[in-house]
């Protein structure tokens, strides 16, 4: 702000009014904003959206990530042609279903 009080005012009364009225309407305008921006609602409505924001981002890479695994798993298991490799695929199979046998002893065994 200047400093008005060495230099002499020399609008008139209506220069004058008129400029109240555009600064009250200014600060009516700014106090409906920051209305708007501490209200509860819009608050939680912000958060909210930085959560799903960040979460989607999360989803988003941990996708990347499972895709790039699951590829290289792929590319193990079949061939360029697309042919399974069944030297690869049994003993995978015989893992898997020796790891459930065992899961299905145990709760068997805590059953009893």
């Amino acid at each position: 702000m200047t400093d008005t009080s060495s230099t002499p005012d020399t609008r008139t009364p209506a220069e004058i009014e008129a400029d109240i009225r555009r600064r009250r309407e200014t600060l009516a305008e700014t106090l409906d904003e920051i209305g708007v921006r501490v209200h509860p609602k819009t608050i939680v409505g912000d958060a909210r959206a930085k959560v799903v924001s960040n979460i989607d981002h999360t989803l988003g890479r941990a996708y990347v990530g499972v895709n790039r695994v699951v590829s290289e798993v792929k590319g193990q298991l079949v061939t360029e042609e697309g042919a399974p490799r069944l030297e690869r695929i049994v003993p995978v199979a015989l893992v898997v279903v020796g790891v459930v046998g065992l899961f299905a002893l145990g709760s068997r065994r805590r059953r009893v």
